[in-house]
């Protein structure tokens, strides 16, 4: 099943998030350091990530038996996902080691915008000590609004989408951005669709799952269109991408890592039809599929 948005925000809840990521990379000097420089960040913001792992599992009961009152506040977070961590009492971050660099950046980055949006902080320090616990709808809110401090911290703002608009579309331009700001392939190609003025579309899928006949397919775990792209065009509903599928050939299904661009059609909402180009990078984790518009168009062929 595709994903709900993990980043979405009404728009004076992400100008309000995007005010003080502004003010913590001024306080960092941040702007145009390249990686992004998250250790001066978290400096800056009196952050500490803790020396050792919190998610050995022994020193999660440790963790757990010390603090009763925050695991019932990030139980979700940190049993689910065993990623991250902010502990409010001791301007303590804890972040799992094990997971890639460019993961922990992120993660550092989220734990810090809990710790720089005020009412965050004030919420999970008073949590920390009474029995109460967020509701699903605000830790879900919280949630979001710590990966939208993350993204734009890490992105410098709009630097990223600047930098990705003066070069060539297709999917190396993020690959590389990526590479540049320190960033993850995954959220840096998020970033390029979510930013770009060109109307663009970004499939991540789960790693393919083969099977026999007609049942190869892998899942959509995620859609992110452009600005341009969910304006002019429906978003795509399908939930899988098989091998009756028109995208299904862009996929890497040996051990290439990319695809080069092959040429499609879609229609528009207006019913016109406009030649794109798909191409594909595959990670460990999942297969990225960059859909771009070339022209507008009037010969019918295969619509996706």
């Amino acid at each position: 099943m595709v994903r709900p948005n993990d980043s979405h925000l009404d728009p004076d809840e992400l100008r309000a998030v995007e005010k003080r990521a502004q003010a913590l990379l001024n306080r960092a000097s941040a702007w145009n350091r390249f990686p992004t420089p998250v250790d001066d960040i978290l400096s800056a913001a009196n952050l500490t990530v803790a020396p050792s792992s919190l998610f050995d599992p022994i020193q999660l009961f440790s963790f757990l038996q010390h603090k009763a009152a925050e695991a019932k506040v990030r139980l979700t977070s940190a049993v689910k996902k065993i990623l991250g961590l902010y502990d409010s009492s001791e301007n303590l971050i804890h972040i799992d080691d094990t997971v890639v660099k460019t993961k922990q950046s992120f993660l550092k980055l989220h734990e810090t915008g809990h710790h720089e949006i005020p009412y965050h902080k004030k919420l999970f320090t008073i949590f920390q000590d009474s029995e109460t616990t967020l509701s699903p709808d605000v830790a879900n809110l919280f949630e979001r609004e710590a990966n939208n401090f993350a993204r734009f911290i890490l992105f410098q703002g709009d630097t990223f989408s600047r930098m990705a608009a003066d070069a060539e579309v297709g999917i190396k331009a993020p690959m590389a951005l990526a590479k540049k700001f320190g960033a993850s392939v995954y959220a840096s190609t998020r970033e390029y669709a979510r930013t770009h003025p060109q109307p663009c579309l970004v499939y991540i899928l789960d790693p393919v799952e083969l099977g026999p006949g007609c049942d190869s397919h892998a899942v959509v775990r995620r859609l992110q269109a452009s600005p341009s792209f969910a304006y002019q065009f429906a978003m795509p509903a399908e939930t899988e991408i098989n091998i009756a599928h028109p995208l299904w050939s862009v996929i890497p299904l040996d051990a290439r890592k990319m695809t080069s661009p092959r040429s499609f059609q879609i229609r528009d909402k207006n019913g016109s039809q406009h030649e794109c180009l798909a191409e594909a990078f595959k990670t460990p984790f999942n297969i990225l599929i960059l859909v771009h518009t070339v022209k507008e168009i009037t010969s019918q062929t295969v619509i996706f």
